[in-house]
């Protein structure tokens, strides 16, 4: 009795444990000046002219913080809040606010460093599953990741 006591804590307990978040992180080398890289990224929006997944995007601020609406190709909506901008380290970090990706807690940095006579992208999250498997989510960032660096690649070289 002891025994099967134990095991339903056990159980209860880990049930009672939030998940750990998940991470994701990309990295491409573009051979271009790290302020070409950055200009290519752009503003917030910018995302609209270099990812081949977004058709379009549209800026506006909420409690003094931009926010970017991007219309999908094939459909669907993604809302996210800018966190974080540092135009010195040539970074910045967002939220997802809404989507209809697998995520949830969703909090991302992209970022450009020189790397040798070009440039390290590096865009990184993290996030819990949320209607997927783990391995659904991270490959479905993973995706958009690669999608978007590429994009940058193509365009800043």
């Amino acid at each position: 009795m002891r025994k099967i006591l134990t095991s339903a804590v056990v159980v209860a307990v880990l049930s009672a444990t939030p998940s750990l978040a998940l991470d994701v992180t990309k990295t491409a080398t573009v051979a271009a000046p790290p302020a070409t890289v950055w200009n290519t990224i752009g503003e917030f929006c910018g995302i609209g002219d270099w990812h081949q997944a977004v058709e379009k995007c549209v800026l506006s601020e909420k409690g003094g913080k931009k926010v970017r609406t991007l219309s999908l190709k094939g459909g669907g909506t993604i809302v996210e809040e800018q966190v974080a901008r540092d135009e010195k380290t040539m970074a910045y970090t967002y939220a997802i606010l809404e989507s209809p990706l697998p995520v949830e807690g969703y909090k991302s940095t992209f970022s450009v460093a020189p790397d040798g006579k070009g440039s390290k992208l590096t865009w990184t999250g993290s996030f819990k599953a949320k209607g997927a498997p783990d391995a659904k989510a991270e490959e479905v960032v993973g995706g958009i990741y690669e999608g978007g660096l590429k994009g940058i690649f193509d365009k800043a070289r």
